[in-house]
């Protein structure tokens, strides 16, 4: 059996929708993409919502719009988590900053708090909160934070569209929330990226930067009769078009769908894995709804006899995507460079570093079956028990 890490859900009307957008007459600039963006902001409880190319786009404009950029000091810090993905840390660079990098919860690997606020120095300017695996993170904590020392607070929920925290939504918690709609995530639009905010300024801004710091598209100029455009900043195309906004459309409307069958999964998870020596599926903490975009167990090498990386092997070879999210962002070749030549402080992030020898990603999508999350949780066993490695030795 072959069973994937991931695995988009697009069904007919998914189809309809990008086959209906592509006969207008505008395939990009177009009314599909305000639409979205209107669904989108109502379906987070936001004022605002722009739409842009990735969640890597999503993560520059918000930090862009939140006032560090190339004109700024290049001694400016944005406070990131030490895991996440790389694009997490990446923005700070593209805007002249240097990223700190704060260590993470044991049981959640979300960004410790607690560790945040002993990173702040006089030249912070931002905090960037990783939502890891769908978990939203501590967010009365770090608005506090913020708001003591007159920081921005970006959330990146690139994994946590559909969650919530208390009452509310994923999306409304922070200054500006940055969502990825790559196919791995909740929805998808192929690829494809949202911010969320109930800033008018900070929504006007990063509606400038993905259009090349132009304040008005070839549609609105069109409207005024005019040809002339004015550009007042640097900015990028990180244009959406309508083709993947009608998608984004379709998709956002399954939304609760998705999230509760990933539910469903993660909860047969827990129930199979449960009393296992050989591993321990990361805490959720109470108040918290879950948008399991990943299910992550640590590995205890100790009580399996086999490493982290050797029970990754195995597990492959039986056709199983599994996968670690992820390496310390610092542990990068890049990241090594800068912290050799002092560009960025060396960073102090012991449970990050332990975490990693460890965690390793299971499957898990809206359609995978009760049969082939038996055939993952079989196969944690067999690989614990060494048959799998007697097998591979054989």
């Amino acid at each position: 059996m072959k069973i994937p890490g991931t695995r988009q859900t697009i069904e007919e009307d998914d189809v309809q929708a990008i086959a209906d957008a592509m006969r207008e007459s505008l395939l990009t600039t177009g009314p599909q993409v305000e639409e979205f963006e209107n669904a989108f902001a109502k379906a987070v409880g936001t004022r605002f919502a722009v739409a842009v190319s990735s969640g890597t786009a999503a993560l520059h404009a918000a930090v862009h719009a939140c006032g560090i950029n190339h004109e700024s000091s290049s001694s400016a810090e944005v406070i990131v988590p030490a895991i996440s993905f790389v694009a997490t840390s990446n923005v700070a660079l593209y805007q002249n900053a240097r990223p700190v990098f704060a260590d993470v919860e044991s049981d959640t690997l979300r960004i410790d708090a607690e560790d945040v606020e002993r990173k702040v120095t006089s030249r912070t300017k931002a905090i960037v909160a990783m939502d890891y695996g769908g978990q939203p993170c501590d967010y009365a904590a770090l608005r506090a934070i913020a708001d003591r020392h007159r920081l921005m607070l970006i959330a990146d929920t690139c994994h946590s569209l559909g969650g919530s925290l208390g009452a509310r939504p994923v999306g409304s918690l922070a200054d500006c929330s940055c969502f990825s709609l790559h196919p791995a995530k909740q929805i998808t639009c192929g690829e494809g990226g949202m911010v969320t905010t109930d800033d008018q300024d900070l929504a006007m801004e990063m509606r400038a930067f993905r259009n090349h710091g132009i304040g008005s598209n070839h549609r609105q100029r069109q409207k005024q009769a005019t040809h002339r455009y004015t550009m007042e900043a640097l900015g990028y195309n990180y244009r959406l078009t309508d083709i993947q906004s009608a998608l984004g459309l379709s998709q956002l409307k399954k939304l609760a769908k998705f999230t509760r069958r990933r539910n469903e999964v993660a909860a047969v998870y827990d129930d199979l894995l449960q009393g296992c020596e050989f591993l321990q599926p990361l805490k959720t903490v109470p108040g918290v709804q879950h948008a399991r975009h990943l299910y992550v167990v640590k590995w205890n090498a100790e009580a399996s006899g086999i490493s982290r990386d050797e029970a990754f092997r195995a597990l492959r070879d039986r056709g199983i995507g599994v996968n670690v999210h992820y390496q310390p962002i610092y542990q990068q070749p890049y990241y090594q460079g800068l912290i050799s030549r002092e560009e960025i402080a060396t960073p102090d992030c012991p449970i990050a570093d332990e975490a990693y020898q460890s965690i390793l990603s299971l499957p898990v999508f809206p359609t995978m079956s009760l049969q082939e999350i038996g055939y993952v949780v079989e196969s944690l066993h067999a690989v614990a028990a060494g048959t799998e490695l007697l097998r591979r030795a054989a």
